[in-house]
């Protein structure tokens, strides 16, 4: 049975994407609650007699054109909060010019504030200011923010003092719609600074990823020129001299030579282990690296050894190396909080489950030329006798398991 379309979309989400998916639509959701509440304060006036339908209708349009402007902001200013875009300050005073004028309208047009029904347009006002600078905290800084709500004030202010409104209603005004303004404005930043901070930790993981990548490389880097180094100068060396001593008509250029064979012949070997992995690769050593990139990922990783020390070095260099591509699939592939690498050795038989969750149910495009590491490791396997194979483990999970009879594991030759 397949799911609804908006559940697939929202499952091939990632975390920081569906967290900021959610903190986005609260902010519309907070903007949406200002003409809400405002015709409902207005509505039950209109019932007894305080406001007039005409009033209710007026306050309703420019409730909800001031709303329909903050949601906008919301948008652009969040936005440029996550640093994707400039700050939008055309935005925020176009919105604040409408929420000034709505709550001028509701103060100059609405009942007297000192008479029955006068608190009414206080509270219509109060709340379309207190929107309106919740949403610019957003979108501006804290500083920026305060001059903005400043203005919007100041702006406010003068056309009720110059109506004949009394000092101390329009200090109360303010001192309460600044106060509002506070709490609302906190809340609002504080939604899109979680927003932020998760888009930070998954940048974070992805370059944890990247460094455990780079760290390998570095490691096959100084491990290839440990083997080669030093071969490759006594090869050229002694093929300097066995020309030198052929040019005399020595015979001992031909023992010079030999040795130069031999010395290529133990280069190729093990440059092959090095390839292969054999050369360092041991099971207690990969799966306590693993766990400790793994949990510096915040990576919840567990191991459940069973029959571990009395495996061949041979089998345990080759699980080893299991653990090593299997620990790179989970930084690389997932956004998993949990894994576990689990061991049991019965029969002759070594069985290696790698099991994680937070596997994306859309798995995004891959690069081409990618993608080869599990081919690259079942072919290993394959080689000793062995098998690997891959399941889900139940929705957002994913299980690698590795089989591998330990009679018939040598180390290449």
């Amino acid at each position: 049975m397949s799911r609804p379309r908006p559940i697939r979309r929202w499952r091939a989400l990632s975390k920081p994407q569906r967290n900021e998916l959610y903190v986005r639509w609260s902010l519309y959701a907070v903007a949406v609650m200002q003409p809400v509440a405002t015709l409902g304060l207005v509505g039950g006036s209109v019932g007894r007699g305080e406001v007039s339908e005409a009033e209710l209708a007026a306050g309703a349009a420019g409730s909800l054109l001031a709303a329909a402007l903050n949601a906008v902001l919301v948008r652009g200013g969040l936005d440029a909060y996550l640093g994707r875009r400039p700050r939008p300050y055309a935005r925020v005073v176009v919105a604040g010019a409408v929420s000034v004028a709505v709550s001028a309208a509701a103060l100059l047009l609405g009942p007297p504030l000192e008479g029955a029904g006068g608190s009414l347009p206080l509270t219509v006002s109060l709340l379309t200011m207190v929107f309106w600078i919740a949403t610019t905290a957003v979108a501006l800084p804290a500083l920026e923010t305060a001059v903005a709500a400043a203005a919007g004030l100041l702006l406010l202010a003068l056309p009720l003092l110059l109506t004949g409104a009394s000092p101390g209603s329009v200090a109360g005004m303010s001192v309460g719609c600044l106060f509002g303004a506070a709490i609302a404005s906190c809340t609002a930043r504080g939604s899109a600074w979680n927003a932020k901070v998760v888009w930070e930790l998954d940048a974070a993981r992805e370059a944890q990823a990247r460094l455990a990548v780079a760290e390998e490389r570095l490691r096959f880097s100084r491990d290839l020129h440990d083997v080669l180094g030093r071969n490759l100068a006594t090869i050229a060396l002694k093929s300097e001299l066995a020309v030198q001593l052929a040019h005399r008509g020595r015979p001992e250029a031909v023992d010079q030579m030999t040795e130069v064979q031999r010395i290529a012949q133990d280069s190729q070997r093990e440059v092959r282990e090095v390839v292969r992995g054999y050369r360092t690769v041991e099971l207690h050593t990969e799966l306590s690296g693993a766990a400790s990139v793994l949990r510096a990922a915040n990576v919840d990783c567990r191991t459940e050894l069973s029959g571990a020390d009395g495996l061949p070095a041979a089998a345990q260099s080759v699980l080893g190396w299991v653990v090593r591509e299997a620990a790179t699939n989970v930084l690389r592939h997932s956004e998993a909080a949990n894994c576990r690498f689990r061991l049991r050795v019965s029969g002759g038989t070594a069985l290696l489950e790698v099991e994680n969750d937070g596997v994306p149910a859309v798995p995004p495009p891959r690069a081409e030329g990618a993608g080869s590491g599990l081919r690259g490791l079942g072919e290993r396997l394959a080689a000793h006798g062995g098998t690997l194979s891959t399941a889900g483990g139940g929705p957002g999970r994913f299980r690698l398991t590795a089989e591998l009879p330990i009679e018939t594991v040598e180390f290449e030759k």
